[in-house]
């Protein structure tokens, strides 16, 4: 039984000492600003059908075919009362292939394309796109999954619905698809008044039957203010932007917290490639106090690596102005390209090596 003990002890002594090279090795800190700039912008490199400009969007994917992904709202900050469709497919050159979603959405927020093509929206009711997120208009608070050409072939959440039950959401941000198929969304971008407010990952099977949820409003490891953003690395770690926490925090499948990571900035957007490298997009970060506030962390979208933490690279702000600017959603191409999806300057950017 001693003998047992002795070497029970051990073995834990061993774990913990390798967590602590672990946690040492991805330590967070301060985010840098100064970092070398490896790319040019490219503008207006997305063709849009004529007449229609752009609106905000705060997101973009990269399908498995290469093609990009993305959305406008409808020519401003809401698609309440619009007839346009908001869901946009380019191919690399920027030339138009698909445009859907008309008359599904209030607010589209998180965009994820699957491995099969299949592309997930969220309506991240809010953002002061209406005045009434909780009914007024009979949608929102719900996620779309579309067959590429535009077919629904999922819903979750219940259409003008606020709520945190298996079933409900409160403004999800994203949606994201491990590679078994479950599903994991950030449920919380502001709440609407007078109701509940959200602050939780949701995980469901890949036929959306609910699996668990955790976090609740709070800055402790495991809590979140306004869970915005999601991504995997090679690992299968869950990489969740918590912007007003002005971090990142990392958890396993489960939901264990792992490590909490500053040096990237306020994430609004993060994009982790299949060799870990990482993008982070922040496009809200300030020194002034109150919403954003940040203080000695400039906008723009910050490279680096998931598996040690290190920023090695950094993009700023093209065109600092505002409470919201620079890229809020980020994705890479398999050319390294990276795309910059902006709400305040209405834009969808490009970015490629010098």
């Amino acid at each position: 039984m001693r003998r047992a003990h002795h070497l029970r002890l051990a073995v834990s002594i061993a774990i913990l000492a390798i967590s602590g090279v672990n946690v040492h090795a991805q330590e967070s800190y301060p985010p840098p600003n100064d970092l070398p700039n490896p790319y040019r912008t490219v503008r207006n490199w997305a063709q849009l059908p004529d007449g229609r400009k752009w609106g905000s969007t705060s997101g973009v994917a990269i399908g498995p075919d290469g093609n990009i992904w993305s959305y406008e709202r409808c020519g401003g900050n809401s698609c309440a009362d619009s007839n346009l469709a908001p869901i946009l497919e380019f191919d690399p050159s920027g030339k138009l292939l698909e445009n859907f979603g008309a008359g599904l959405f209030i607010l589209p927020h998180g965009i994820f394309a699957d491995k099969d093509g299949n592309v997930w929206v969220t309506d991240g009711v809010g953002g002061m796109a209406t005045s009434d997120d909780a009914g007024k208009h009979g949608k929102g608070h719900q996620i779309f999954k579309f067959s590429p050409d535009g077919k629904i072939l999922m819903t979750l959440g219940k259409a003008g619905v606020p709520g945190n039950t298996r079933d409900t959401f409160n403004r999800p941000s994203a949606l994201i698809v491990a590679p078994n198929g479950d599903l994991f969304v950030a449920d919380g971008h502001g709440s609407p008044p007078n109701s509940m407010v959200n602050a939780r990952i949701v995980k469901f099977s890949k036929d959306g039957k609910f699996i668990k949820e955790w976090g609740k409003p709070g800055t402790a490891p495991g809590e979140f203010n306004a869970p915005h953003t999601l991504a995997f690395d090679s690992k299968g770690r869950l990489f969740v932007g918590d912007r007003s926490n002005n971090r990142i925090q990392i958890f396993d499948q489960d939901g264990a917290f792992l490590a909490e990571w500053k040096q990237f900035g306020r994430p609004s957007g993060i994009f982790i490639d299949k060799d870990d490298t990482m993008y982070v997009a922040d496009s809200e970060s300030t020194d002034q106090p109150g919403y954003g506030y940040n203080p000695g962390c400039k906008r723009g979208i910050r490279i680096g690596s998931a598996k040690d933490g290190k920023v090695t690279s950094f993009i700023p702000d093209p065109e600092p102005k505002d409470a919201s600017s620079a890229a809020e959603g980020v994705a890479v191409d398999r050319q390294g390209n990276v795309y910059g999806a902006e709400v305040g300057p209405m834009d969808l950017k490009k970015y490629v090596k010098k």
